[in-house]
């Protein structure tokens, strides 16, 4: 028999599994401590299974509980969406998963979170920040801040600009290699790279750039070092173990006080595409949209910015 779930039931299920207390819930919702024990247990036989892992000291998920929470929290968010729709002037609540490129997040947007918060005090906000791609849907994220071409075609991209790139490497290393002045000069001046990659899978270091034309070009070079993170591939350029190929609004503030040098200034890769992305399967909430409206005009004029140093 297929179970049907109340909406009352389930923020009271929420309720326990954020505060990690029965006690503490009951007071929450204004429910005796009894009414919200025989809620919980009446959702597990509901259900067939354990929610929570109950001892003297703490309450916490068991795994099916955390795969309840997710779902329930969707659900919920949705069901508020719903309410909104008659109520536009309600204010916005719920939860908000969102990914993106850590220098980005730290640069434009954590700054300003607390004043989008206090102007939306029924939102939260879970930012991830990774250099992965992230699975947007198995990973339950809203929204994700992309730089790079959108292949998927079970996902909306909404172009914000784009981020320039350049070369650099720090004096130490310049001076012990030579400054190269054409892309044969890396070869002949036995220069390495930094490789940078997403995936170990790609274990190639090319240096790429485009010419006046507009074509494309790469060089294969030699490269001791990999990493997968931007502030390990900036590290790896200031300690001299390479030329890396990065962007420009991440290297600023190194370029500005001379810990790294810009190389090759007409040899470098074509701008990256920076798009804000949500899977095409599943309506966007007002908050989400709200969200992505404010995250744009954050990082407008923070994009498409080709001088990598202060003016």
């Amino acid at each position: 028999m297929e179970a049907n779930l109340e909406i009352a039931t389930l923020r009271v299920f929420l309720q326990v599994a954020e505060l990690a207390h029965f006690s503490r819930a009951a007071d929450e919702l204004g429910l005796p401590k009894g009414r919200v024990s025989n809620i919980v247990r009446e959702l597990e036989a509901q259900l067939g299974t354990r929610l929570f892992q109950r001892t003297t000291r703490r309450v916490s998920l068991t795994s099916d509980g955390e795969l309840l929470a997710e779902r329930a929290r969707a659900l919920l968010a949705d069901v508020g969406e719903i309410e909104a729709l008659f109520h536009q002037d309600r204010q916005l609540t719920g939860r908000l998963r969102v990914d993106m490129p850590a220098r980005l997040a730290m640069a434009r947007v954590v700054p300003v979170l607390p004043a989008f918060l206090a102007e939306h005090p029924g939102l939260q906000v879970e930012l991830s920040c990774s250099d992965r791609r992230v699975d947007l849907v198995e990973e339950g994220f809203d929204c994700v801040l992309r730089v790079g071409a959108v292949h998927d075609p079970m996902l909306v991209a909404r172009p914000l600009g784009r981020v320039s790139l350049m070369n650099a490497a720090s004096p130490a290393y310049l001076a012990a290699r030579g400054t190269p002045l054409s892309p044969e000069d890396l070869v002949t001046q036995g220069h390495e790279l930094v490789h940078y990659s997403q995936t170990w899978a790609d274990r190639r270091a090319r240096f790429e750039w485009v010419d006046a034309a507009g074509r494309e070009h790469g060089l294969a070079l030699p490269a001791r070092v990999g990493v997968n993170h931007t502030d390990a591939y900036e590290g790896a350029a200031l300690a001299g173990l390479g030329i890396v190929q990065a962007p420009c609004v991440g290297l600023r503030a190194a370029l500005a006080d001379g810990r790294l040098v810009r190389v090759l200034p007409g040899y470098e890769p074509a701008p990256m595409p920076v798009h804000l992305v949500i899977s095409q399967r599943r309506h966007t909430p007002r908050r989400v949209r709200v969200f992505m409206d404010w995250l744009a005009a954050q990082l407008a004029g923070y994009l498409d910015d080709d001088n990598p140093t202060p003016s």
